[in-house]
């Protein structure tokens, strides 16, 4: 399921965000509509954006979901509405590629995180995916990457 695992260290990233806490039943509900509103808001401050999203979670999703949509940009936003400028962490991490469908990212994830274990290494409690190419860009699911980032101790 992953492509590429490895320990890097990641340098600072302005991002522009929403703050979400939502029951895990409504993260579809909210994610496409929240990653809108933050590129709607981007755009009309004039300011450059990557192609790609991302969520920052907070804790390992359960339950709840209790996360940031966004993007990075090249400057810090100004506060509108529910989009605020925010960073995603820095130093060292652990990462990783996924190619394929979304229904997957939970055993791309468990995959993942044994990689980790079996490495020495104890993660933090946060982490982020980056949604590289996805169905906007291509239908076939065996195209769609996923980046998986998380803090280590």
């Amino acid at each position: 399921m992953l492509d590429k695992t490895e320990i890097i260290d990641v340098p600072p990233q302005l991002t522009a965000v929403i703050h979400l806490t939502v029951p895990a039943s409504d993260i579809r509900k909210v994610m496409g509509p929240g990653i809108g509103e933050v590129r709607a808001e981007v755009a009309a401050q004039g300011l450059t954006a990557g192609r790609a999203w991302f969520t920052h979670h907070f804790k390992v999703p359960d339950a709840t979901f209790d996360f940031e949509v966004g993007v990075v940009v090249s400057k810090d936003v100004t506060p509108a509405g529910r989009v605020k400028p925010g960073k995603l962490p820095t130093g060292k991490v652990a990462h990783a590629v996924y190619h394929g469908p979304y229904e997957n990212l939970g055993s791309a994830w468990g995959e993942f995180m044994k990689w980790i274990e079996a490495q020495g290494h104890s993660p933090k409690s946060d982490l982020w995916e980056v949604y590289v190419t996805g169905p906007d860009a291509n239908p076939d699911p065996k195209t769609w990457r996923t980046e998986f980032y998380r803090p280590l101790n």
